[in-house]
């Protein structure tokens, strides 16, 4: 008997006929004899629909931190109780259970919690029964006792905690494509699903704006050693496995990115002075707000310019911070822009094959694509570009490495 955890996406369970089909999976699972855990998201829209409606109170002003994560939590408590009944008219027994009760604890950060620890007692008590035991994803308790969720794409992150928790033999995330793939299937046709990538190729590509997995499943996942399984739940196609080493040869690159959720954020003329750059990060570090791509120009009069890239939705809290601080230092101006994307290729490959930079730089150049600012890795390569061009820029640089998948 193994002990099998699965995790189910929205757009799995957005509906009852989806919500039979995902309980229709984990029964078969249950019915061979193994212990079941299933991690469900809100269903479809929900979150987005919630999140809409906090903002019919508070219009333009954010709305607290705390309320925001009581309000979101609700979608998750919807879906697993539904798919709790789904799986009882199957005819197996099962019991919901939110974030608290399986035991999540997490830090105080509202809206962006880490998980402190996960308290498996009910979990496994549940089991013991011989229950399906089915939990909330994307949430826990903090010290305090309030609810918190772990922010966007946290079920996943969520499902991989329980198995490193509880020691699975398998960790399995469902979603709505069949695996990982060289580049998004829906808007490249000669996209190549991988039977096995690395734990640093995933979390370079889930970092980089592949939407597959959540970064941080990927990086605890590969903390723990949990071998993940990426499938769909509309076919029963194999899926991805993400593991340590894949047997498979390295390939040259192992996929292509793309992020939207991207502000360039300048500050000129900052002093000549040991210690600014810093005290500037450190602010932008102390409010949760995580930073990229970092450029420093060479100087001039005694002077820098530091250009860095943050998530799109943080951007406006950082450009706040940053003014205050360009202020306060007596630097120059703060340019803002998000009408901008992050493109990059990941793949281990590029430790071993020279060149690999280049061939990215001509498929831009051969399309007319402006390239704005270049981070580099052993294993990836990114580039900023104009956000219009995006699209154009996947399907370029991926039929320069794929040229015979279209």
């Amino acid at each position: 008997m193994s002990l099998i955890v699965q995790k189910f996406g929205g757009s799995s369970v957005k509906d009852s006929e989806h919500l039979f089909n995902v309980a229709k999976i984990v029964t078969d699972k249950y019915k061979e004899g193994n212990d079941v855990v299933v991690v469900v998201s809100a269903q479809g829209d929900t979150t987005d629909d919630l999140i809409e409606k906090a903002q019919e109170i508070n219009g333009n002003k954010s709305a607290s931190k705390r309320e925001m994560d009581m309000l979101l939590a609700a979608g998750e408590q919807i879906s697993i109780s539904l798919l709790a009944m789904a799986i009882q008219k199957l005819g197996c027994p099962s019991v919901s259970l939110l974030g608290w009760q399986a035991g999540f604890k997490t830090t105080s950060a509202h809206t962006s919690a880490r998980i402190r620890k996960v308290d498996t007692l009910r979990i496994k008590k549940e089991l013991d029964s011989r229950k399906i035991v089915v939990v909330a994803g994307f949430q826990g308790l903090s010290r305090y006792d309030d609810v918190t969720t772990l922010g966007r794409g946290g079920s996943d992150t969520s499902a991989v905690a329980i198995a490193a928790a509880m020691h699975a033999d398998l960790c399995q995330i469902y979603t709505d494509v069949e695996g990982v793939y060289t580049a998004d299937p829906r808007k490249v046709s000669g996209a190549i699903k991988l039977p096995e990538i690395s734990y640093d190729e995933m979390l370079e590509l889930a970092t980089l704006g592949a939407q597959v997995l959540n970064n941080r499943s990927v990086e605890m996942a590969k903390k723990y050693n949990i071998e993940l399984e990426v499938l769909s739940s509309l076919t029963k196609k194999p899926g991805t496995i993400v593991k340590e080493k894949p047997k498979m040869e390295k390939m040259l690159i192992s996929g292509v990115a793309k992020d939207t959720n991207v502000t360039r954020i300048s500050v000129t003329c900052i002093p000549d002075k040991p210690g600014l750059a810093f005290k500037m990060f450190s602010k932008l570090s102390a409010r949760d707000i995580n930073v990229d791509i970092i450029l420093q120009s060479i100087g001039r009069n005694n002077t820098k310019d530091i250009t860095f890239t943050v998530p799109k939705d943080k951007g406006t809290e950082a450009v706040e911070i940053v003014k205050n601080f360009a202020d306060s230092i007596g630097a120059g101006e703060v340019i803002y822009d998000d009408n901008i994307a992050k493109v990059s290729i990941v793949g281990a490959g590029m430790e071993t094959h020279a060149g690999v930079a280049s061939k990215m730089f001509e498929a831009l150049y051969d399309r007319q694509i402006n390239i704005q600012m270049i981070s580099t890795s052993e294993i990836k390569v990114s580039v900023l570009i104009d956000k219009r061009d995006a699209d154009l820029a996947v399907e370029a640089i991926h039929d320069k490495f794929f040229p015979d998948n279209d």
